[in-house]
């Protein structure tokens, strides 16, 4: 991967703009190099226009908005959602992702955050545990105290607090790893930019890596990289998949580093039995590269 694409990347990604869209669609550019973003991103402000007509003239009804909830932001929501899933047809499939209009929780989720940024409606996202959602946060100063909690994947489907309960159980009996996390308002805080971002980019990886497409997961690490520097399991997976793709130098400097930095952050604390085979893992690997990279030179 080019070192400019790299910088510009995360000069997209770390940006205090809003915009989620270019750095989107710099991803996708692992996968499809020659992408053209312009006509995507002119296809987003098309819709964009189009969908704040549809939110500036939704009607407010009374009595139709749920108790606490901001009746003006729900007609919004309404109306976005009758737009983009009645009309438009985006929709979640869960087998066929690479479809145009469908997709997986966080690609929907951000269509939807970049289209009704463009209608004037304030959509932010959520780091929920398996699945990602949004919040239309309520106005602040009126009597009404409910966000709207939104799941793209589901056609925009409105989510109650018991609603959210029950996604995380869903999602934890279907990780045949996982433990059921406790439920805590702290699940639906506000995602930052980089945060949606660097989960694409994990989802991403691991298909990659699952497709065994080890040059594409080595590209993704590394923009993983760009919007986290200090995510040590990344400079590991970046040495790894260098190391098998027969990168040495590279490799050898990665899992140096991974060593020194793994070492320094533990500080004073003990490895778990865990970290310790890891590390003897890759202590074994770095001798292995040293010899390696010697006999280059």
């Amino acid at each position: 991967m080019r070192e400019q694409f790299v910088r510009s990347f995360t000069h997209a990604a770390l940006s205090p703009d809003p915009d989620l869209a270019v750095a989107a669609l710099m991803i996708a550019r692992v996968e499809y190099p020659k992408l053209d973003a312009g006509p995507y991103l002119d296809q987003l402000d098309a819709i964009g226009r189009e969908a704040r007509l549809r939110v500036a003239s939704a009607p407010v009804l009374p009595g139709e908005a749920p108790p606490r909830v901001d009746p003006d932001r729900y007609a919004r929501v309404l109306a976005l959602n009758d737009y983009l899933f009645n009309e438009l047809h985006f929709t979640g499939n869960e087998v066929q992702y690479e479809d145009r209009r469908t997709g997986i929780p966080i690609t929907l989720a951000l269509l939807y955050m970049e289209i009704a940024r463009r209608a004037g409606l304030s959509v932010e996202g959520i780091n929920f545990p398996g699945h990602f959602l949004l919040r239309c946060p309520a106005r602040r100063g009126l009597p009404y105290s409910e966000d709207l909690i939104i799941d793209a994947f589901h056609g925009g489907a409105l989510l109650s607090e018991d609603a959210c309960r029950e996604l995380l159980r869903r999602h934890a009996d279907e990780d045949e790893h996982g433990e059921t996390p406790v439920f805590e308002a702290s699940l639906l805080r506000h995602a930052t930019k980089p945060q949606i971002l660097a989960r694409m980019l994990l989802n991403l990886k691991r298909v990659y890596v699952r497709m065994h497409s080890f040059p594409q997961a080595r590209d993704v690490t590394e923009l993983l990289l760009a919007v986290d520097p200090s995510a040590l399991n990344e400079l590991r997976d970046r040495g790894l998949l260098a190391y098998h793709l027969k990168d040495f130098p590279a490799a050898l400097r990665d899992l140096q580093r991974y060593l020194q930095l793994s070492a320094a952050s533990s500080g004073s604390g003990a490895l778990g039995e865990d970290d310790r085979e890891e590390h003897a893992q890759i202590w074994e690997h770095v001798k292995t590269l040293r010899r390696r990279v010697a006999s280059l030179n």
